[in-house]
C-alpha cells in the first residue's frame, strides 16, 4: 500500500506546483492544496479498507481480542485479591518528614487527624515528625499549631518550625552563587528546584542532629500535603516485602488522572505514556501495573514515599539537589524528587517501586474517588484503558524528547566537563519562584 501510495506522489507533487504557480494563487493555492490532501486521504482511506478486509489481519485481530480477554479476567481477580490484603503490622521507627506551603484547607480536612490517627497506631515512642512551613500567606501556621497541641498531647516528639520568611523575601535577596539563573527575558530569578531541595534538606536536619546523639531510625516516610490513610502507610511500608531502595504511593488531583508526572519514570527511564492506567510504556512496569503488583521504576514520588534512613546518614549521605545552574542555563530542569533516586546507589540493588494499591489524593474528592473506584473497576474500563495504551505506545516515542535533552546534555558536558546522573529526570522546561508561587520561563 505504501509502495504503491509512493509511486503517486510525485503526480501530487506536480499538481501542486502547478496550482502554486497560478497567477490567482492567493486566491486559488489553498483550496488546491485542501483538494489534493482530501484526494490523498480518500486514496489511503481505500487501501486501509482493502487492507482491513485481508484474512491475516483478521485473524490477528482476533488472536489479540481473545487473549486481551483472557489477560483482563485475570487482572479483574488481581484486582479483587489485592483489595483484601491487609497490611502487616509496622515495628520500625519511622521518620516522618513534610514540608507545607498553603496547605491549610488540606491540613484542617483530613492531614492532620489522619497524622494523629497514624501515630497512634504506630505508637508514639516509635515516631519522630519534623515539619518545616515556609511562608505561607493562607491560615497554613495555625493549623500546624493545632496540630502540635494535638501531638503534644500524645507526647509525640517532634520539631514543627513556622518560617517568616515569604517567597517575596527569598526573590529579593541578592543573588548568590548558586540557585540562580538568567532567564531568556534577561532577568536574573530564583530557581525552583534548588528552592525546594533546600526546604526539603530544612526537614531532615533533626535526623541527624537525633542520629548522632545515639536515636535510631529505620525509615523516614515522606509525607506531601495529600489526603491519607493509615491503612494507605501501612502498605506502603510494607512494599515488596519491605525491601527497597524507595516506596511510593500514587497521587491524584484529579481521577483518574496521576499527578506528579515531573517525578515519574518507568523502568527503562521513560516518562508515561498517559496519565490514565496502566499508565507505562515500559512493559516491565506495565505488566506489574496491570497484575497490581510493586511497580519497578526508575523514579517515583507522587505524593508519599518511604525510604531506608541509612540513605541520608553515614558518610556520604544524600541530600535532595537541583541539577547545576549551568545545565538549568540550558533550558533544563529535574525534579528533586527524581535526583534523590538518581544519586541514591540503593536504586541500582534494591530497586525504585511504586505501589499500585496505595493511593492518595490532593484533595478528598480526588481521595475518595480513587479508592472507591479501585473496587469497582469494570473489566470494559480494563480492556479499553489495556488498548488505549497500546494504541498510545505504537503511535507515540519518546525518542525526540528525550533526544532534545541528551543533545543539551551533552553540549553541556563538553563545554564544563560536568556530570550528571540523572539525566532521565530532565525535561525541556526552566522553573523560575515568584511571590505567589513558580512558572515557566
Amino acid at each position: 500500500m505504501i509502495g504503491r501510495f509512493a509511486a503517486q506522489a510525485p503526480l501530487l507533487a506536480c499538481c501542486l506546483v502547478y496550482c502554486r504557480s497560478l497567477s490567482a494563487i492567493d486566491l486559488y493555492g489553498p483550496w488546491a492544496l485542501f483538494s489534493i490532501t482530501l484526494m490523498s486521504y480518500s486514496y489511503l482511506r481505500l487501501r486501509i479498507r482493502r487492507w482491513l478486509r485481508h484474512p491475516a489481519l483478521r485473524l490477528l485481530l482476533i488472536v489479540l481480542i481473545v487473549l486481551d480477554t483472557v489477560h483482563v479476567l485475570h487482572i479483574a481477580s488481581r484486582q479483587h485479591a489485592a483489595s483484601l490484603q491487609k497490611p502487616p503490622r509496622n515495628t520500625k521507627r519511622i521518620y516522618i518528614a513534610s514540608q507545607h506551603w498553603n496547605t491549610a484547607q488540606v491540613l484542617r480536612d483530613r492531614w492532620n487527624d489522619a497524622l494523629v490517627n497514624l501515630v497512634q497506631q504506630l505508637g508514639s515512642e516509635n515516631v519522630f515528625i519534623s515539619i518545616f512551613e515556609s511562608g505561607s500567606y493562607d491560615d497554613t501556621k495555625d493549623a500546624l499549631r493545632e496540630l502540635d497541641e494535638a501531638l503534644g498531647e500524645l507526647k509525640v516528639e517532634r520539631s514543627i518550625i513556622l518560617s517568616d520568611v515569604s517567597h517575596k523575601d527569598e526573590i529579593e535577596k541578592q543573588p548568590t552563587e548558586h540557585g540562580w539563573i538568567k532567564t531568556p527575558a534577561g532577568d536574573t530569578e530564583l530557581r525552583r528546584i534548588p528552592f525546594l531541595s533546600n526546604l526539603r534538606n530544612e526537614v531532615l536536619k533533626p535526623l541527624h542532629v537525633r542520629s548522632e546523639s545515639g536515636e535510631r531510625f529505620d525509615t523516614i516516610l515522606f509525607l506531601n500535603d495529600v489526603v491519607f490513610s493509615t491503612i494507605d502507610v501501612l502498605n506502603l511500608l510494607d512494599t515488596n516485602g519491605g525491601s527497597y531502595a524507595a516506596a511510593c504511593s500514587l497521587d491524584f488531583a484529579n481521577w483518574p488522572y496521576y499527578y506528579d508526572t515531573f517525578a515519574l519514570r518507568d523502568s527503562s527511564g521513560h516518562e508515561t505514556v498517559s496519565q490514565t492506567w496502566p499508565y507505562f510504556r515500559s512493559s516491565a512496569s506495565r505488566y506489574a501495573m496491570e497484575h497490581f503488583e510493586p511497580v519497578p521504576v526508575a523514579s517515583c514520588w507522587n505524593g508519599m514515599v518511604a525510604m531506608p534512613a541509612e540513605a541520608f546518614l553515614g558518610k556520604d549521605p544524600l541530600r535532595f539537589r537541583g541539577i547545576s545552574d549551568s545545565l538549568a542555563a540550558s533550558h533544563l530542569e529535574g525534579s528533586e524528587c527524581c535526583l534523590i533516586h538518581a544519586d541514591n546507589p540503593a536504586s541500582a540493588t534494591k530497586g525504585v517501586w511504586m505501589n499500585p494499591n496505595v493511593r492518595v489524593g490532593y484533595n478528598v474528592m480526588a481521595y475518595e474517588k480513587a479508592n472507591l473506584r479501585h473496587a469497582t473497576m469494570s473489566t470494559l474500563e480494563m480492556y479499553t484503558s489495556i488498548w488505549y495504551n497500546r494504541i498510545l505506545r505504537w503511535a507515540t516515542t519518546p525518542v525526540f524528547k528525550e533526544w532534545t535533552v541528551e543533545k543539551r546534555v551533552k553540549k553541556w558536558k563538553a563545554k564544563t566537563k560536568g556530570q550528571e546522573p540523572g539525566v532521565y529526570c530532565l525535561i525541556n522546561e526552566m522553573q523560575v519562584i515568584f511571590e505567589r508561587g513558580w512558572k515557566h520561563v
